[in-house]
């Protein structure tokens, strides 16, 4: 049951940062991106400057301690001097707490050079921490500068995405119906182009008519010309008219 749990909730999440991403401003995501960037670049700074900080301070404690022994020597050499002058002088007690205390400065002397060691190599080893942390904070740096240098270029891209869409959007609109009651731009294009060619039709058959009335005219010109000729032959000829031979109507008396 818990294991079917975990597995539906895997499945959840997924699907809500699914939904999230398809759904996300993209300027805000690489704003976001950004941020987070250099909060990193931030924490890392100061993650290395503690390193560095631990690396001067040890630095500081081997520098005290070198001093100290180096003061501690100094003053055994002291205590030797005058516990030999005081033997010399056979002031016994003298010689002997002269030497007494050369000794514990010797004693000292070996508790510093042992401290000086580890100093030693701590400082080296926070040394090489150091180096590493700077090292890591330029190239951080770099990357950080890169980052903002692309998140310009990727706005210009996102602006010109969005331009595109929103003319493709426009495009795609001139084919699609805007509502129920709004014709499309194909419905309005035919509706224009049938009333065009009805036109052109209509005009077409009226040119049609005057060329058939012209014919018409001509050949009734050819006809009378032909009667023209066919009555000069009959007056050569000495022929009657067939059309003078038809008696005209007569009138109905008033």
């Amino acid at each position: 049951m818990i294991k079917l749990f975990r597995r539906w909730w895997k499945y959840l999440t997924a699907k809500m940062n699914k939904s999230f991403n398809e759904n996300a401003d993209p300027k805000v995501q690489l704003e976001q991106a950004i941020i987070e960037a250099q909060e990193q670049h931030r924490r890392l700074k100061e993650q290395a400057a503690n390193v560095i900080a631990n690396q001067k301070q040890t630095e500081m404690r081997l520098n005290r301690a070198l001093e100290e022994m180096t003061k501690v020597n100094a003053n055994t050499r002291q205590a030797l001097m005058m516990a030999a002058d005081a033997a010399a002088k056979r002031d016994t007690e003298k010689a002997n707490g002269y030497n007494h205390a050369a000794e514990s400065f010797s004693n000292k002397i070996i508790e510093l050079e042992r401290q000086v060691e580890d100093l030693k190599q701590l400082s080296l080893q926070s040394t090489q921490a150091s180096d590493q942390a700077k090292a890591a904070v330029q190239q951080n740096s770099v990357i950080l500068q890169r980052k903002l240098a692309e998140r310009q270029k990727l706005l210009s891209q996102l602006d010109q995405a969005t331009m595109q869409e929103q003319m493709n959007k426009a495009m795609a609109s001139l084919s699609e119906t805007v509502g129920e009651d709004v014709p499309t731009f194909n419905e309005v294009r035919e509706k224009i182009e049938a009333r065009y060619a009805k036109a052109k039709g209509m005009s077409e058959l009226q040119d049609a008519t005057v060329e058939s009335r012209m014919l018409e005219i001509e050949q009734e010109s050819v006809n009378v010309e032909a009667q023209a000729r066919l009555s000069r032959l009959r007056s050569e000829l000495g022929l009657a008219d067939p059309a003078a031979q038809i008696p005209a109507p007569e009138t109905p008396a008033s």
